[in-house]
């Protein structure tokens, strides 16, 4: 059962904002981590990006949380790596995080619009 549908408040801003930006990166498929870091900061214009140390305990969260599946694979001379992939959990919670964000950001944006 995926969690419950997120409530975007200021205190949870960082955790969903890194959730989402995962999660979306690994709709086109499977990802090790160092690649998911790579993706989102291209697709971001070098805006968003992870550091190591803040990256891997995301993911194993997520992993423990059921949203995505990690697997182990062998790349030769660069060793074992893990591959994540969205589970349909996931999905179904993307699609939440996408409409909680959406919600929060059009309202955002009508309480700050210039008065005239």
């Amino acid at each position: 059962m995926p969690p419950k549908q997120p409530h975007l408040e200021p205190q949870s801003f960082a955790k969903h904002f890194n959730e989402a930006l995962l999660l979306s990166a690994l709709e086109s498929g499977p990802k090790h981590g160092y690649q998911l870091a790579l993706d989102i900061e291209e697709r971001s214009g070098k805006r968003f990006g992870f550091k190591h140390g803040t990256l891997y305990p995301i993911l194993h969260k997520l992993e423990k949380e059921g949203l995505i599946e990690g697997a182990w694979s062998d790349e030769g001379s660069r060793g074992k790596r893990k591959r994540y992939q969205l589970t349909r959990d996931g999905e179904l919670y993307l699609q939440d995080l996408r409409m909680a964000w959406k919600g929060f950001i059009d309202r955002f944006c009508e309480v700050i619009r210039e008065e005239g």
